[in-house]
């Protein structure tokens, strides 16, 4: 199978006419918004046709821009280096900024309608994007001036824009100096941390030094682009008015903090029950002191030594997925067989694995980087989750198909968990270990390893308020919070100080403590499936229509439609002991297996 994706239904090149003609496109759209902002957003007259004319215009200028950008974002994260994406990239970067002054004007001219909500009923238009409007006008509160805004923005292209293309760059260009099979080689970074999951122990070692080591090349470099981000953050959000970057993101989440705090109080209760899992796995690989070295969490464990092909890999998730619902089977057969997914790992690709829907063409995109082993089958299931999300949302407005990013993970990895149980079902012994155990590092790293980078962002955040962190402060907070969330599982003195270089999380400055998401998308969907259990093809409707407003409803209302109340910690307590009863039995079974 071929393991590129074809971006044909985008633009067949730069130079293309379509891509020329949209570029033309846009701008004039843009213009047009900004002049009919400028003309029409200076009474509350006619207050209902001004409201559908802006939501006419912003949407046809967005989704231009959206169809642009995408062709050139997913361009470059396959190909670093390709000049041609990186221009269109940084010149609608630049253009975007003529939409400040529109949006901030509609904004607080929203905010300033005294009954919005009874206009909104006066049209079927308005009605559809109720929640839109609604939160543009509560949120209005925390906009700046029409001319603070144009200049925050401007100068967020030549700064926190310019310093995530930086590290963009470091991390997809960089070179692992590693001797493999006795020879010296230079492989990308993505291939070196992928060795994390062999099964021979040196090649894991090896790689874990390598890459530890190869990140000094670029660790001042990151550092620079780390606190340009986050003291980028901390300065816009106290000249909004919000209580901290994590205030923001909360809101932005359509989270609140007692939500937060429910599911934290879980994770921490959880955390002896993943170290008892750490340190059985110690125990099998034959570490003297029952503590697991970092280089050795992703180790397979058992006699099966599961690989696939990528055909193999492809008829495994849509074989799966086809039960739990023919319409989920359907959509990841079509992301295999239209060229939706590139696999292929190379230089100068991107590290790790993520999916871009497509709204405005009704597809999606997915980048992984493929190697044959079980955990890049469940990655690909999870990226295929992800679109298959936005595939729920096709037929929503376009304003209405952006969801926050806790219920993000939600459907990707309700989908591993599809994979992991179907799998199981069907597995010999050894593959039922290695599967189980597959199956638990994943919640592990989305409860434990997630626990530690919530911690991190926290500590950065609190001393960036008073100035630069050195790159020796970075690797003390992120090695403390390890130590703090993996406890006595871990080999204190084996951890991954640079664990904030690799992850791009971190260098957005719009996407803050895009962590705890994670969490949330795991507990959230374990009690989702343990629903599914019980009622069977009934939840997959009421499941679908869940996925289909999440664009338009806040977390706690999207879980209402399940009977979910997110604000209660037992909720979050049942979903996490789901994956405890998993470790009980893999401490059993390991135990047998050691007899």
């Amino acid at each position: 199978m071929d393991m590129r994706w074809n971006l044909d239904v985008l633009y067949t090149s730069f130079d293309s006419p379509e891509c020329k003609a949209d570029w033309e496109k846009l701008c004039r759209e843009m213009d047009e918004v900004k002049s009919w902002a400028g003309q029409n957003l200076q009474s509350k007259e006619d207050a209902v046709a001004k409201m559908e004319t802006y939501l006419i215009k912003l949407t046809s200028a967005l989704q231009t821009q959206a169809r642009l950008y995408s062709f050139a974002e997913l361009t470059a994260s396959v190909d670093a280096k390709n000049t041609d994406a990186l221009q269109l990239i940084e010149r609608i970067q630049d253009q975007s900024v003529e939409l400040v002054e529109p949006e901030v004007l509609f904004q607080k001219w929203l905010g300033s309608l005294e009954n919005l909500e009874a206009l909104i009923s006066e049209s079927p238009l308005l009605e559809t994007h109720r929640f839109y409007l609604s939160e543009l006008s509560e949120k209005s509160k925390y906009m700046l001036s029409e001319r603070e805004e144009i200049i925050l923005a401007k100068m967020k292209n030549t700064g926190s824009n310019a310093w995530t293309k930086l590290h963009e760059m470091l991390t997809s260009t960089l070179l692992v100096n590693i001797t493999v099979d006795g020879e010296k080689k230079q492989l990308p970074l993505p291939v070196v941390r992928n060795m994390a999951y062999e099964k021979d122990a040196a090649v894991r070692k090896n790689a874990y030094e390598a890459e530890l080591a190869a990140y000094k090349k670029i660790e001042e470099s990151s550092a620079a682009s780390l606190n340009g981000i986050k003291g980028e953050v901390i300065t816009v959000a106290k000249l909004r008015g919000y209580d901290s970057p994590l205030d923001k993101t909360l809101k932005d989440s359509r989270m609140d903090k007692e939500t937060l705090d429910a599911m934290l109080t879980a994770m921490r209760e959880s955390l002896p029950a993943f170290h008892t899992y750490f340190r059985k796995k110690a125990e099998l690989l034959g570490h003297a002191n029952s503590q697991l070295p970092f280089y050795d969490l992703f180790a397979p464990v058992g006699e099966a030594d599961m690989r696939f092909t990528y055909q193999e890999a492809r008829d495994f998730i849509v074989k799966h997925f086809g039960s739990f619902s023919e319409k989920l089977a359907n959509y990841a057969a079509r992301a295999f067989d239209n060229k939706w997914i590139d696999a292929e790992t190379r230089e100068g690709k991107r590290g790790g694995a993520f999916c871009y829907n497509l709204h405005f063409v009704g597809e999606s995109r997915i980048m992984a980087n493929y190697t044959g082993s079980y955990n890049d089958v469940s990655t690909l299931a999870h990226e295929l989750g992800h679109g298959y999300h936005g595939d729920c949302l096709v037929d929503e407005a376009f304003l209405n198909s952006d969801y926050p990013m806790p219920i993000a993970e939600t459907a990707s990895i309700l989908c591993e968990t599809i994979i992991a149980k179907a799998a199981l079902a069907q597995a010999t012994p050894d593959e039922a270990f290695a599967i189980l155990e597959n199956d638990i590092s994943g919640a592990s790293q989305v409860i434990v390893d997630i626990y530690s980078r919530y911690l991190f962002e926290t500590e950065l955040f609190a001393r960036r308020e008073n100035g630069s962190l050195s790159v020796q402060e970075l690797k003390d907070i992120m090695l403390q919070a390890q130590k703090d969330a993996y406890g006595e599982g871990l080999d204190p003195s084996i951890l991954h100080p640079y664990m904030w270089v690799c992850k791009p999380h971190y260098y957005s400055a719009d996407f803050n403590f895009y962590n705890f998401p994670y969490a949330f998308g795991l507990l959230f969907a374990k009690g989702l499936y343990a629903e599914y259990l019980k009622r069977g093809d009934s939840f997959v409707e009421q499941y679908d229509q869940l996925l289909s407003v999440t664009g338009k409803q806040s977390i706690a209302d999207v879980a209402a439609i399940m009977d979910v109340n997110v604000r209660s910690v037992d909720f979050w307590r049942n979903s996490l002991a789901l994956v405890a009863k998993d470790i009980e039995t893999f401490v059993e079974l390991a135990s047998s297996r050691q007899q």
